[in-house]
């Protein structure tokens, strides 16, 4: 159910048949205790999920539900802690059955026993039950408040009980004290169960009882308490009782952009003044009418806790004030933006302008902020926008910023103005898309979770952003107005590393404008080295952006940094410096973050020859440790890739010297490291929810072996042995069979620049000539790889090459049983093309068959090949492949594969693979002697399959096999067979005894 925490409106399909098979687990008397509740302990999990108030609906509630659920009850210890997941899942479904259309006193027939003792009636019943739940001290107390909104609301109830319940409930209150935890959980119980009633009850029901409970309310006290759910309880109630004293009408005066309408107005009210729709829009809108005297105590009550020191009180404050100012006349509204407004005083604390905004939002949403008091209200949002207090060694105003953006979000939306982005990149806030220019640009790159980290706001997010001219000047406007200055020397260099990043990155700013504020910044802190330092140090949070440009310039900037301030005259590095920063990337080449490990092994790569000299092994292993793959970080493709671009760039950078110190340059201490991790790579197939992600790794791998293999071949060509050639063109040739058009072309491109190199030629490239012929040297700049009808009858011929059999047949098996149509088809009938070649040689074809069982052995179980390679042998025996084995009982080749299909569907459940396991078991069955045998037994133990769709399959194939190859059935019973073949495909699961 964890999965289902972010998105939980997915579980909808499946809650109802979910519940009921729980629930008659608890209905079925002969289940023990022990899994009764466990049962409401699975249901208490859903409901947690989902969401209680969706889960109620689909409780069973007819009448006949009412007692089965009380009588339940008689068997529950309040006491007992380790069972209250099931008293609270029975006090929810409780709450349903208790709506019953019905008069409650029609289910209790004769209270009166014949022995003279009287029952207790079923209203009084729940009444006690609600009662007793509501002062536990476990979460069965909030399902008991949710019992009684729904039980005392009632018109039958609320006449015979209302009135002594909510005596019960004061009383409690009042006999209560925060002081004692008892007194606490008797508190709790009795705000939320007032809270719902005045909640859901109508209005008419709830007034005459309102002033007794707010007097009440006040003499708790309940701003004192240190309790905050106590204190949200009491604002909640007061904000609840001040919507029972006000009529249920929406202002008239309220502001209305454009085509908003009352009826979108509505939506923003609260839930029962959804369910009076109808009388608000036939009432009188004159707001000429009496306010009852005890609003005003309601909203100083709420403006108290506006100033609450925990957010959770003070956003119920806002929203109270929010929803009662929408019934308030004109004059009292605007009396009570005033009000809010007194909370931005400097003499008040961040928790004062943290609700002050938070209120300030309600009201905009709603359109209770009208045009006139803008003029108030905008330049007070502009202070909370870059609101920060030093307190000690640090700061607080990140909650004020947050509310402070919340409002430009409520104020874009009805007045349609354009919020200031730059204070959410630089106060780590989260922006809204809004009428925001390049609006869905900015989201993405801005998103909750990349805000979160100022050095990724300050060095990447703002850099993104600030390439769009819109923004440009406004950032840097805030940067010198507003953050220059702060009296935290981190974030000044922060601001210095962001106005460099904005000269590099973006258009429109002057050297001179950034020299003046260079010097500025020099100023303000007495020697700015210091801040190049740090640029060093951060530059590579640049290369996490997606913006290609821009990643590109930052490994540009880091290289210029670097020739630039850590250059000496000795033309080496400044050794400590050097220390520094090779131990900070490289240990945070492993940081639990992707993007992080992308940046850093980006800025090793791009760091130039002196900085690396003496160090070049440690960078080298680092990023080596990044291309392996772990259980904890297989979905880290992207940082894989980048790691081996980085190797690349960096055995260009430093160069080759056969005899040199692997310290230094590549040479041939670690030649071969580099290029196991290149050839290592060639392999990722990882996917994920983007798809096969694996093959930007494969990308990466095969340019770098390209461009390792130039330049060895350039400089030194001995260090390049026979066998690593070989391994690079065979993998090569694989990448080139296979289905991705894109990467498929790029390995097509790389294996004939590597064919045709020659400033000297590639050494031992296997089958030269051969390949030459294949693919001519004129006809090889217009071949298109992407195109599947021209890339695999050429890459299909290299099938006759036994270097190349191997890989090509592996990349091939993919292709023909993939899912491209185009891909198929023309892989599929070059693979045919090849094969009729060689059909009647029985050597060529034997050879043949051991290198694709190989194949087959070598990916066993390997979901990826073994699928379309079923499918591919399905093709392969129906084309007649193997017509040369079936003259000879008992095959080799036969009888080794279909050991290794069994093997391959033993116990799997894949319904993909089965069914391309049937399709291949019946194309066996040309096989003569014993295979046959074994070929029909695998096939009759597919019949009796749990899954009917592989029933029912296999029935289908073999009905065709049979009437293919007459000699499998006796003529005599051949109508018989057919007859159970046809009847096998609709046999339900329960009637597999009698299908075997």
């Amino acid at each position: 159910m964890d999965k289902y925490q972010e998105q939980p409106h997915l579980l909808d399909p499946h809650l109802e048949w979910m519940l009921n098979l729980l629930l008659d687990i608890v209905r079925d008397s002969d289940s023990p205790p022990a899994l009764v509740h466990l049962a409401f302990k699975f249901l208490y999990i859903i409901t947690k999920v989902r969401g209680y108030k969706i889960f109620l609906g689909l409780f069973p509630h007819e009448v006949a539900d009412v007692q089965p659920v009380i009588d339940m009850f008689t068997h529950q210890n309040p006491k007992d802690h380790e069972t209250w997941e099931t008293r609270y899942v029975l006090l929810l479904w409780l709450s349903v059955t208790c709506l019953i259309p019905f008069d409650l006193s029609r289910l209790d027939g004769n209270l009166t026993s014949e022995g003279g003792e009287v029952r207790t009636s079923t209203m009084d019943r729940i009444l006690q039950i609600a009662e007793s739940y509501l002062i536990v001290s476990d979460k069965a107390r909030d399902a008991a408040a949710v019992l009684i909104s729904k039980f005392i609301t009632r018109p039958d109830v609320r006449q015979k009980k209302m009135a002594d319940f909510l005596d019960w409930t004061l009383s409690t209150l009042s006999k209560s004290s925060f002081q004692t935890m008892e007194g606490t959980i008797m508190m709790d119980g009795m705000l939320q169960a007032l809270a719902q009633v005045f909640k859901h009850g109508t209005r008419e029901s709830c007034l005459p009882y309102a002033s007794t409970v707010l007097v009440c309310l006040d003499n708790c006290k309940l701003s004192e308490s240190n309790h905050t759910l106590l204190r949200k309880l009491g604002v909640k109630l007061v904000q609840r009782l001040g919507l029972t004293f006000l009529k249920p009408k929406l202002a008239k005066w309220r502001y209305q952009r454009g085509c908003r309408s009352l009826i979108a107005n509505l939506r923003l009210s609260t839930q029962d003044e959804e369910r009076q729709i109808p009388q608000i829009l036939a009432s009188d809108n004159d707001e000429d009418y009496d306010v009852p005297e005890e609003v005003e105590n309601v909203i100083e009550q709420l403006l108290v806790g506006l100033k609450d020191k925990d957010t959770i009180v003070r956003w119920s404050a806002a929203k109270g004030i929010g929803r009662m100012t929408g019934r308030l006349p004109k004059e009292l509204a605007d009396d009570v933006v005033g009000s809010v407004l007194d909370c931005f005083s400097f003499q008040e604390t961040d928790n004062a302008w943290h609700g002050g905004c938070l209120a300030l939002a309600e009201l905009g949403r709603r359109g209770l902020l009208l045009p006139s008091r803008l003029t108030d209200v905008v330049p007070v949002i502009l202070k909370a926008l870059t609101y920060d207090e030093k307190r000690g060694a640090c700061s607080v105003g990140s909650n004020v910023r947050d509310a402070a953006c919340y409002v430009c979000w409520a104020f874009a939306h009805i007045f349609c103005t354009i919020t200031k982005i730059k204070s959410s990149l630089f106060s780590l806030i989260p922006i809204n898309v809004g009428t925001f220019p390049h609006g869905i640009d900015i989201l993405t790159t801005a998103d909750y979770f990349a805000v979160g980290n100022r050095s990724n706001c300050f060095l990447n997010i703002s850099v993104n952003i600030a390439g769009f001219a819109e923004y440009t000047q406004s950032m840097i406007d805030h940067l010198i107005d507003m953050k220059i200055n702060h009296w935290d020397g981190v974030i000044k260099i922060k601001v210095f590393v962001c106005l460099c990043l904005f000269f590099f990155f973006t258009a429109g700013i002057s050297f001179a404008t950034l020299l003046g504020k260079i010097y500025f910044c020099s100023f303000l802190t007495g020697n700015w080295q210091w801040l190049i330092n740090d640029s060093l140090k951060n530059l590579h949070l640049i290369s996490n952006t997606s913006r290609q440009h821009i990643k590109e310039a930052a490994v540009s900037a880091l290289a210029a940094l670097c020739n630039e301030y850590y250059l000496n005259h000795q033309g080496e590095a400044d050794p400590v410096l050097q220390d520094e920063l090779m131990k900070n990337y490289i240990s945070e080449l492993q940081n639990t973050e992707e993007m992080i490990r992308c940046g850093f092994s980006l800025a090793l790569g791009s760091l130039p020859a002196f900085f690396l000299k003496g160090k070049l092994k440690l960078v080298l292993d680092g990023l080596k440790a990044v291309t392996h793959i772990s259980p904890k970080d297989v979905s880290f493709a992207e940082a894989r890739r980048d790691a081996l671009k980085a190797i690349a760039k960096i055995c260009q950078t430093v160069g080759v010297k056969a005899e040199a110190s692997e310290d230094d340059v590549i040479c041939k201490e670690n030649v071969y490291q580099i290029y196991d991790t290149f050839l290592d790579c060639m392999n990722d197939y990882t996917t994920d929810s983007r798809g096969d992600v694996g093959a930007w790794v494969r990308e990466a791998a095969m340019t770098g072996l390209m461009e390792l293999t130039v330049l060895l071949t350039r400089n030194h060509p001995e260090l390049i042995e026979a066998n690593v050639c070989k391994q690079i063109m065979c993998c090569l040739a694989q990448q080139s069979s296979e289905k991705i058009d894109r990467f498929r072309a790029r390995a097509g491109s790389i294996f004939l620049n590597l064919l045709y190199f020659d400033s000297p030629p590639v050494p031992h490239i296997p089958y030269r000539e051969e390949l030459e012929k294949i693919f001519p040297r004129s006809e090889s700049s217009v071949l298109n790889w992407n195109a599947p009808s021209q890339a695999f009858p050429c890459i299909t011929q290299l099938l006759a090459l036994p270097t190349y059999r191997y890989h090509v047949l592996l990349g091939l098996a993919v292709s023909v049983g993939g899912l491209t149509e185009s891909t198929v088809r023309y892989s599929t009938q070059s693979v045919f093309e090849y094969m009729k070649k060689i059909q009647n040689d029985i050597q060529a074809m034997d050879s043949f068959s051991e290198t694709l069982i190989q194949v087959f052995e070598d990916n066993l179980l390997n979901d990826r090949v073994s699928v379309p390679f079923l499918k591919m042998l399905d093709q392969m025996l129906a084309n007649g492949c193997f017509d040369i084995f079936t003259t000879e009982e008992n095959h080799p080749f036969s009888l080794k594969l279909l050991s290794l299909c069994k093997e391959e569907i033993k116990k799997s459940k894949d319904i993909q693979k089965l069914r391309s396991s049937i399709a291949v078991f019946c194309g066996m069955i040309q096989f003569p002697g014993d295979v046959r045998k074994k070929v029909l037994f695998q096939l009759f133990l597919l019949l009796c399959h749990p899954f009917p769709v592989i029933r029912k399959t296999t029935a289908s194939q073999i009905y065709e096999m049979v009437l293919t190859y007459s000699d499998i059935v006796d003529p005599d019973i051949f109508d018989e067979v057919m007859t159970i073949l046809s009847d096998t495909a609709c046999q339900r699961l329960s009637d597999l005894p009698r299908i075997r």
